[in-house]
């Protein structure tokens, strides 16, 4: 299965619509964030962080990082979106997935500034796609 810009998964010519509760949108330029660990600490392991946001959803980021983190763990995350002029920090998500130093976080519970940041961010980001594509 393929997954294409259009939010439909390709599967031998035909589409299925995707079924993603909360629609990822690509970012036209990879940002930087940091995270570290919450929770309770494991010996030997990598406890704060460095990675590139390639998506975004209005719960969470596809990010890719050479750090040590594995589903289940809690973080805090700071993200600069391109488009802001600060950072938000996002005091609890959970990673949900992890393959090959990419993971899937999920936000828990967004201030509502950030959250509006955030959507500002993802309409500026489909605009942009839409101009580029047209």
């Amino acid at each position: 299965m393929i997954m294409d810009d259009s939010g439909f998964n390709s599967t031998g010519g035909r589409s299925v619509p995707q079924l993603r509760r909360y629609p990822r949108v690509r970012v036209s330029a990879p940002f930087p964030c940091s995270f570290a660990r919450v929770g309770r600490l494991r010996k030997e392991v990598v406890e704060q962080g460095v990675g590139i946001v390639y998506d975004v959803s209005e719960k969470g980021v596809r990010v890719m990082t050479e750090a040590v983190i594995t589903p289940g763990d809690r973080i805090a995350m700071q993200l600069r979106l391109p488009t802001q002029p600060a950072s938000m920090v996002i005091e609890t998500a959970t990673v949900r997935w992890g393959k090959e130093q990419i993971y899937g976080v999920e936000f828990e519970g967004l201030s509502p500034h950030d959250n509006q940041h955030l959507q500002a961010f993802m309409t500026h980001q489909t605009k942009s796609v839409a101009r580029l594509t047209a």
